[in-house]
C-alpha cells in the first residue's frame, strides 16, 4: 500500500458551513459547491472564493458534476433521505431527473459521455446512459468518497470513514474488461468530494469548511 501522500496546493474557506457536493465547471471556470447542513449551491471564484452564484436545492445537495454546460446533482429528499438525480442550470434551476437505485447513492463523476455515480457502503460506482439505467458496475472494494475523471483515467478517494478518516486517491482505467484499482497517494485529511480542472483535484475539508486543491505525487 503506497504511503506517498497528495502534494497539497491551496485552502480556501467554503462560503458556507458542511461543504459536500463539489464541481469543477471548465466552460465558465467556476467551482460549484453545496452545503449538506444548508441546503443551499454557490458558484464560487477559485482562487479567491469569492460568490458569483447562490441558490437554494431542492433537498441535501450530496454530489454534483459539470457535464456540457449544465451540472447533475444528487439531492437527498425527505425523512429518509431518499436520492434522486437532479439536471441543474443556472438558467432554469434543478429539474428531477431519476430516483438513484434503492434510493441510495452519492458522489457523480461524467467521462465525457456518461454518469457516474458511487454507493458509499456497497463500494461500487455505477455507469448510467442517457435514460437513467445502469449499464456497468465497477467494484472499488472500499468506502467511497468522491471519484472524478482526469486525463482519460477515473480518479477515486476510497478508504473508510470509521473510525479515523483513513482515505487515498486511487486510479482506475475503465478502458479494459476488468480494471484494477490502483493507490496512487494518502489523503491526509477528512475528504469529501472529488473533482479536477485539468491541473489540479479540488475536494472538501468538510469537517474544516475548508475546499483543498493537491497535485499527485511523481
Amino acid at each position: 500500500m503506497t504511503q506517498a501522500q497528495v502534494i497539497e496546493k491551496r485552502r480556501i474557506s467554503s462560503p458556507a458551513t458542511t461543504p459536500q457536493a463539489l464541481a469543477w465547471d471548465s466552460r465558465n471556470k467556476t467551482l460549484w459547491i453545496g452545503s449538506r447542513d444548508l441546503n443551499r449551491i454557490y458558484a464560487i471564484n477559485s482562487e479567491n472564493g469569492i460568490v458569483f452564484k447562490e441558490e437554494e436545492a431542492p433537498g441535501i445537495p450530496w454530489a454534483a458534476v459539470a457535464l456540457n454546460g449544465e451540472l447533475r446533482f444528487t439531492i437527498g429528499e425527505g425523512a429518509d433521505d431518499d436520492r434522486y438525480i437532479y439536471r441543474y442550470t443556472p438558467e432554469a434551476g434543478f429539474s428531477k431527473m431519476f430516483p438513484c437505485p434503492d434510493f441510495t447513492g452519492s458522489y457523480l463523476s461524467f467521462d465525457g459521455e456518461n454518469l457516474y455515480m458511487s454507493q458509499w457502503y456497497k463500494k461500487r460506482i455505477l455507469k448510467f446512459d442517457d435514460h437513467g439505467n445502469v449499464i456497468r458496475e465497477i467494484d472499488v472494494g472500499a468506502e467511497i468518497c468522491g471519484h472524478t475523471f482526469a486525463n482519460g483515467l477515473l480518479h477515486v478517494l476510497r478508504g473508510q470513514e470509521q473510525p479515523d478518516e483513513h482515505w487515498r486517491i486511487a486510479r482506475v482505467n475503465l478502458k479494459v474488461e476488468k480494471p484494477e484499482v490502483q493507490d496512487i497517494a494518502v489523503v491526509p485529511f477528512a475528504c469529501r468530494s472529488l473533482t479536477f480542472d485539468g491541473e489540479l483535484f479540488w475536494s472538501n475539508y468538510r469537517a474544516k469548511n475548508t475546499i483543498v486543491s493537491f497535485a499527485l505525487p511523481n
